[in-house]
């Protein structure tokens, strides 16, 4: 699959960017480019197809590169470049079953604060309404109100460890609202029932919300796979 170019306005940002803010540029263009591509398929990166996409030199897109590496996105394969390895079903039911865990935990501390939560969650659904067409913003709007339910249980080991989950989620999610026309319409109404039981202040009927949530998730997850293009066209094709 060809490397998707960057904006204009990406280009102007990545040429004009200071040298210790390069790497940054660099790793937040090629981590969006990595999380829209099929889950399904592994694809090999080079660093001179980065440097040419982005108008970078070789030392930050390599930093990059060994960043995305370390959040466990990609493998870097000597002399041939940084693999993008697929998605297995095995690895989609544990990174699920990982999530139920924690968010079953969190979900039940954060009512403690469910009014000023609850609102933030509602702030949230708002935006991510607006989005139901884009499915990356879309999905990105889905971590933004799991990650607002997550801190505020206040544990910041789990909240680490969920972000490291939600990275390689993001080409499932993707794939999810891909390949069913309907999902994005199911996941605000489950988004909205677990804002509304955070609200209430009850526990059971929230972390019951949520587990309904991951469970229809996995589900959607769990169908054909489709070959569909990057993210950059998905806007022509829904």
């Amino acid at each position: 699959m060809p490397i998707m170019s960057p904006a204009p306005s990406q280009r102007t940002r990545a040429r004009g960017a200071k040298p210790e803010a390069a790497q940054d540029v660099v790793f937040a263009w090629l981590k969006k480019h990595v999380v829209s591509l099929p889950r399904t398929d592994g694809t090999f990166l080079t660093e001179a197809e980065v440097c040419r996409a982005t108008g970078m030199s070789r030392t930050p897109v390599r930093e990059a590169l060994l960043r995305l590496e370390a959040d466990g996105l990609l493998r870097i394969v000597p002399k041939k470049g940084a693999f993008v390895p697929p998605i297995t079903e095995l690895e989609v039911e544990a990174i699920m079953q990982a999530r139920g865990l924690v968010e079953d935990f969190c979900v039940r501390r954060a009512v403690h604060v469910g009014e000023f939560l609850a609102r933030e969650l509602d702030r949230v659904l708002a935006r991510q309404e607006k989005q139901q067409k884009s499915p990356l913003e879309f999905i990105e709007l889905d971590r933004e109100f799991h990650r607002a339910i997550v801190r505020a249980a206040h544990n910041p080991v789990l909240a680490d460890f969920y972000e490291s989950l939600r990275d390689r989620q993001m080409r499932m999610g993707i794939h999810a609202v891909a390949t069913s026309g309907q999902r994005t319409a199911s996941v605000l109404i489950e988004h909205r029932a677990i804002s509304e039981a955070v609200r209430s202040g009850d526990a059971d009927q929230a972390a019951a919300s949520m587990a309904l949530h991951l469970t229809t998730t996995l589900a959607v997850l769990r169908l054909p796979s489709l070959n569909y293009p990057s993210v950059i066209s998905f806007e022509s094709v829904l």
